[in-house]
């Protein structure tokens, strides 16, 4: 049955409403955490044997989060509708290949594709995108009934803005810090909290099974069939398999070590007073450019009594050379280094927390100095908890973009009067 032009219009012009919406969010949530997205891309070269790309994570961060927005803008606006209904197919029918592959083989366990904002596994991913695939024949079949929001000769314009906007988003933020943190390390958490398992919750459930030779032959048992009181087999090798996963708190790998070996995790967490987390999860690639800043950060903390401590995943050699080349004199404790990729996104960055609450975070060209330092934490902002400002910081962002976008919509319309 043929469809008349009124319904075909209607589905194509929700459909592109709805992918241009998943499109925007989740080029945004990407590129408001460019580094995080760099850290996937390691992991899928990593996963697939192309650790030589690794140069191209951080590029290819930008590239990603920067096409998925325009192609979402450009859905909404309806601009160079032709080749946006081409590239979101190419786009689509290649990452439903991908996550149809990362979920039979889970190579990585989160494909990333709302990056920390909204982590779903691969299947759910998988049957996300079969949905948007739908929407995506739709639109590319029917591209032509789309109504554009600007003229022909407006939309270089919009799309320069565009990208100009998505780029100066993520630049800003690899410099910086996330505008928007969505890891279980943002200010206001409180690491012990994250770090407990709930009573009741549900544990990994493992299949175990058991291999025995006989006779030459190796055969698989289970745990209520394997031979044990029969002589005759010989037990080789043991496997355990995990069939149903269970509750896992949000920071389950968080521990500080010190180069001698002594675990004082708790004993950090527990001060009651204030203590700076000097974060550097690789020495070797670490921005040594604001040193002075943090020496004399720890000078503050030693005149207050605080606590400061580095925490690095670095090897003792490169440990040794960051102190010799900074005149390091704080105590320089290791950690896992994906927990410290997750804390900060800086390489150094610094944490202030206090009894084991996540007060303040800065990344090494943000830290404070100066007069600001003359008085004690908590007769400071320094020392406060800063007020969650997410839902303002994107109302800017969105005027930032929609302000001119509108006013050039106005200026047309206008003039299309006259």
């Amino acid at each position: 049955m043929k469809l008349s032009e009124k319904v075909r219009k209607i589905l194509v012009e929700v459909s592109r409403i709805i992918l241009g919406c998943v499109f925007v969010f989740s080029g945004f949530v990407k590129a408001v955490d460019p580094l995080g997205s760099t850290y996937k891309f390691q992991d899928y070269f990593a996963a697939f044997g192309m650790d030589g790309l690794k140069f191209i994570a951080l590029p290819s961060s930008f590239f990603l989060s920067g096409l998925e927005f325009v192609l979402g803008i450009f859905l909404l606006l309806a601009v160079y509708r032709r080749f946006t209904t081409i590239v979101t197919l190419l786009f689509m029918s290649f990452m439903t290949c991908l996550t149809l592959y990362l979920a039979i083989k889970n190579p990585v366990t989160d494909c990333g594709c709302f990056g920390d904002a909204l982590i779903i596994s691969n299947w759910e991913t998988f049957y996300k995108n079969i949905i948007l695939m739908i929407f995506t024949v739709l639109v590319f079949l029917w591209y032509k009934l789309m109504t554009p929001v600007f003229s022909s000769r407006s939309s270089s314009l919009v799309s320069l803005y565009v990208c100009i906007f998505i780029l100066g988003i993520s630049t800003y933020c690899y410099r910086n810090l996330p505008i928007l943190d969505f890891r279980p390390y943002k200010t206001g958490a409180n690491i012990p909290e994250k770090m407990v398992i709930p009573d009741g919750a549900p544990h990994d459930v493992y299949e175990t099974s058991f291999i025995y030779e006989k006779d030459g032959v190796k055969q698989e048992f289970t745990l209520e069939n394997y031979p044990a009181n029969d002589p005759s087999w010989k037990f080789v090798d043991s496997k355990s398999v995990l069939v149903k996963k269970g509750y896992t708190p949000p920071i389950h790998d968080f521990t500080i070590v010190t180069t001698t070996g002594e675990d004082i995790t708790q004993e950090v967490l527990s001060d009651t007073t204030y203590s700076f987390l000097l974060i550097a999860h690789k020495l070797d690639k670490a921005n040594d450019s604001d040193v002075d800043k943090i020496n004399e950060l720890y000078d503050f903390a030693q005149r207050f009594g605080y606590g400061y401590y580095m925490l690095t995943a670095s090897t003792p050699d490169q440990i040794v050379e960051w102190a010799e080349n900074t005149g390091a004199e704080y105590k320089i404790c290791t950690a896992d280094d994906v927990t410290l990729k997750t804390i900060i996104r800086s390489n150094p960055g610094m944490m202030l927390i206090k009894n084991g609450t996540v007060i303040n975070k800065w990344a090494h060209r943000n830290l404070p100095s100066g007069d600001v330092l003359d008085l004690p934490l908590n007769e400071t902002r320094l020392g406060t908890i800063p007020p969650n400002k997410n839902v303002s910081k994107v109302l800017i962002c969105a005027i930032i973009l929609l302000a001119p976008l509108a006013s050039l919509f106005t200026y047309e319309r206008l003039k299309k009067r006259k």
